[in-house]
């Protein structure tokens, strides 16, 4: 019942309550309770700003320092070189084999001229035009050239075999 009470008297005299405000004492003593009324130094939109400042100045000074610019043509070409002095060196140990044994077919020398000509070609664009069409030409001539040198020396394999077995 008390609430009730309390509340028609508060609806009753809103009007002279209304323009009641507080004194500077009041507001004082909340804002030390809430502890407004210290100053910190991170509270401060001056020192946010100086340090946003700096820490731009620092980004901009990483991004553009004297560290060498990495060119992706030369990485790729790197690359290329690589994958190229691996591939040469299968081709150059297949090749030992088969010359060792001395029995090629006429059909495979003239098949593998064919393609190290064209990777002559291939190669010749490679330095005069660098691109990832004539480089991706120049790894798979030396995938077929590899593979054509496999079934070379699978087929010497086989007449091996075929001859140790009639002995």
């Amino acid at each position: 019942m008390k609430d009730d009470q309390l509340k028609e008297w508060f609806k009753n005299h809103r009007d002279a309550l209304d323009d009641k405000v507080p004194s500077q004492r009041v507001w004082d003593s909340i804002e030390r309770t809430l502890g407004l009324h210290q100053f910190s130094i991170w509270n401060s939109v001056v020192v946010w700003r100086a340090a946003a400042l700096v820490l731009l100045g620092l980004s901009i000074y990483a991004f553009w320092s004297k560290a060498p610019a990495v060119n992706s043509q030369q990485v790729s070409q790197q690359e290329f070189r690589d994958i190229e002095s691996f591939y040469s060196g299968q081709i150059m140990e297949k090749v030992s084999l088969l010359s060792s044994e001395g029995q090629t077919d006429d059909s495979f020398t003239q098949d593998f001229q064919k393609l190290e000509a064209m990777y002559a070609v291939l190669a010749d664009e490679m330095k005069k035009h660098p691109s990832e069409k004539v480089k991706d030409a120049l790894v798979l001539n030396m995938l077929v050239r590899i593979d054509l040198l496999n079934q070379q020396i699978q087929k010497l394999e086989e007449s091996k075999k075929t001859k140790d077995k009639v002995i």
